[in-house]
């Protein structure tokens, strides 16, 4: 699994670690649920990988300027699903201006490989917004049967799983 965000905060800047705050911990929690973690089975990575000023939102040509870096890092990490956290990260990555709202909900893919990517809040919207933390957790269970199926598929023809 993949977890993909916009870019990284004050903090995770500071450390060179991707969400490392409040939103990190709920998103280790929320990856927890589902039998994630980052030390095991859970990359993060971000659209752009320094702080845009004052903590605004990523402009097109920085997104542009890093994603050879983070098309590098997918070659590199070949997930078997992206998780798109928060709106930045799913237009960015995705390369649309739709809504949030009507990006969740179905699958898309991502680049050459077609990786699939499923989209879901920001953990950060979570703690402002708790009540969506139900659609999130929806969207957590929907990768996790996603990433299921894919255990259950055989590989390289043979029949096996991996």
């Amino acid at each position: 699994l993949l977890v993909v965000g916009e870019g990284p905060g004050a903090e995770e800047d500071r450390r060179g670690e991707p969400f490392v705050g409040r939103a990190g911990q709920l998103l280790d929690a929320m990856l927890a649920a589902i039998g994630h973690d980052r030390a095991r089975n859970t990359y993060i990575a971000n659209v752009v990988k320094c702080r845009p000023p004052n903590n605004r939102d990523p402009l097109p040509e920085e997104v542009e300027a890093c994603r050879p870096f983070l098309d590098a890092q997918i070659e590199a990490l070949q997930p078997r699903l992206i998780l798109a956290v928060g709106r930045v990260a799913a237009q960015r990555l995705l390369n649309t201006d739709e809504p949030l709202s009507r990006l969740r909900g179905r699958s898309h893919h991502y680049g050459p490989a077609a990786v699939p990517v499923w989209v879901s809040y920001h953990p950060a919207y979570l703690l402002r917004a708790p009540r969506e933390k139900a659609k999130a957790w929806e969207d957590l269970k929907r990768v996790h049967a996603l990433l299921n199926a894919a255990d259950q598929s055989p590989k390289d023809g043979d029949g096996a799983g991996d």
